[in-house]
């Protein structure tokens, strides 16, 4: 069982008590992300895969342009040590995605974040996935654990959920 944004459990529930599943509204920011034709599988829709792709580009996008700092250049950087997806709803190109992102857990060394992946549909956003990105900041060159960049510690803080832990 994962714990998700504001206390949501992402993972096996009953349906007879399962939480209300959160919203846009539920994150302290949204990031745009396109789907492309290569998406799409065999099957006609977005490859499972492809999901990290977008939980990826939404949080090192909004960590570049919240920080105003090209993060790659910065002498720690956030590798993924784990991350997990719950599909609730199906997606194709040319689908309009914007991605939530809020921050489950602030560490000294790793950042927790909660995410969804919504599909615009005209004035409304549905949930069409959860997801949890753990990063681990380590040391570019040695690739040694170290603490958070002051200025990435700074950004997640904006995105930390009010009943994180």
């Amino acid at each position: 069982m994962v714990r998700g944004i504001r206390g949501i459990r992402v993972g096996t529930v009953k349906h007879d008590d399962a939480p209300a599943l959160p919203t846009a509204a539920d994150f302290p920011a949204l990031w745009p992300v396109p789907t492309r034709w290569a998406d799409n599988d065999h099957y006609g829709h977005v490859n499972n895969v492809t999901y990290y792709s977008y939980f990826d580009t939404a949080v090192n996008g909004w960590l570049i342009a919240t920080t105003g700092t090209d993060i790659r250049d910065l002498p720690a950087i956030g590798v993924v040590a784990e991350t997990s997806c719950k599909y609730v709803s199906e997606l194709t190109f040319p689908d309009r995605l914007q991605v939530g992102l809020s921050v489950e857990k602030l560490g000294t060394r790793s950042i927790v974040y909660a995410l969804a992946i919504f599909r615009e549909n005209d004035d409304t956003l549905e949930l069409a996935a959860l997801g949890r990105f753990v990063h681990v900041y380590v040391d570019a060159k040695t690739r040694r654990p170290v603490p958070i960049p002051a200025e990435i510690q700074s950004a997640a803080t904006l995105l930390v959920a009010p009943d994180a832990v």
